[in-house]
């Protein structure tokens, strides 16, 4: 089972998803407090397992309804996803994948992985 780490950080509070391996899977915005925080967590839940899928990698591809994750290339010829939510807001991001297949792969895992994922908070000092 996946969860999603909130850390504390120079700028705010990061928000990232983990499979259950440990590996990050995708990385939400920096937020202002641990609330708004978990709020972000909550919207990658909710919207993750219904997002439709628009694949910008193909010629002429279809425009898909928000939620969606969009796959695109960037600069560097690797494939990533963003999670956009029902108001067009990107909520997470994903790393480079040299593969197309590895995209999918981590959109996969991040539907998975989402849904009933626990939040674990920074811890105090």
């Amino acid at each position: 089972m996946g969860k999603f780490e909130i850390n504390a950080g120079k700028s705010g509070f990061g928000l990232r998803l983990k499979a259950g391996n440990g590996e990050i899977i995708a990385t939400g915005e920096t937020y202002s407090s641990v609330d708004s925080a978990k709020n972000g967590a909550a919207s990658i839940a909710k919207n993750a397992p219904i997002a439709n899928l628009e694949d910008q990698t193909v010629e002429g591809f279809e425009k898909q309804k928000h939620p969606k994750f969009e796959v695109y290339q960037d600069k560097a010829g690797e494939y990533r996803f963003r999670l956009k939510a029902a108001n067009g807001e990107i909520i997470a991001v994903s790393e480079g994948y040299v593969a197309k297949a590895g995209c999918l792969n981590g959109i996969d895992s991040v539907r998975r992985n989402a849904v009933d994922a626990p939040v674990i908070e920074p811890k105090e000092d």
